[in-house]
């Protein structure tokens, strides 16, 4: 399987003139067909893998086991954790964080998304209503396929209205944080984001403020229900 600049690009999370600098600089692998480069995918999985960069990520992943197919929703929630009483000033600091959570991620690529997520328009913040928004970054990413979080965040305050108006008027107080590894992943991640918000007793649990293990259960139960 060959792959081209972009697709390395999107992979690996870097600009194009990276993969072009690592070509001069850095012996990536690759030959020229008209013009452009080409890249042998085995090739830059043992180059990556030599300099410790992900050779997980986007068009090199490999094919998700199914044993790993299951439960990503709570496994993310895991990962990304619960926080409370997190002062609106903080949440994106509190979101670079999350980013230094990721797994399968080079060092590079961790630092490009915490600097997204701290710029000014980084983030989307998608109020849903009912105090609840569901932020995420504004371009979607092409990472490793287990590369995924989900935070949920309780604030201090309410999030200042100039910067997200709640359509229902109600105050924005709880936070679905996710970055997902793919755009197809990251909308699927969020439709069982909201599948489970939906249904059970995951919004009641997240509005009353509940435990951590309390909501882990729950998403967990409304996944298990989400199954054919």
């Amino acid at each position: 399987m060959y792959l081209n600049v972009i697709q390395l690009a999107e992979s690996f999370g870097v600009a194009e003139s990276a993969i072009e600098g690592w070509i001069r600089n850095e012996g990536l692998p690759g030959v020229q067909d008209r013009g452009r480069w080409l890249f042998d995918r085995a090739q830059v999985v043992a180059w990556a893998a030599q300099r410790g960069l992900v050779a997980k990520a986007g068009f090199l992943a490999p094919a998700a086991s199914s044993s790993n197919s299951g439960g990503r929703l709570e496994r993310w929630l895991r990962t990304g954790g619960i926080w409370r009483d997190v002062p609106p000033a903080g949440v994106r600091d509190l979101f670079a964080r999350v980013v230094a959570t990721l797994p399968a991620m080079a060092p590079a690529v961790r630092q490009m998304l915490g600097q997204r997520v701290q710029a000014a328009d980084g983030i989307t913040w998608a109020s849903v209503g009912r105090g609840l928004a569901l932020p995420h970054l504004r371009s979607h990413v092409a990472l490793g396929r287990d590369a995924g979080a989900l935070a949920l965040v309780f604030l201090r305050e309410a999030l200042p209205a100039e910067v997200e108006t709640p359509p229902d008027g109600m105050p924005i107080t709880k936070l679905f944080f996710f970055i997902a590894p793919s755009p197809r992943a990251h909308l699927e991640l969020l439709a069982q984001l909201s599948m489970a918000l939906t249904r059970g007793g995951l919004r009641d649990l997240v509005n009353t403020g509940a435990t951590d293990d309390e909501i882990f259960a729950a998403v967990a139960v409304a996944e298990k229900d989400a199954k054919p």
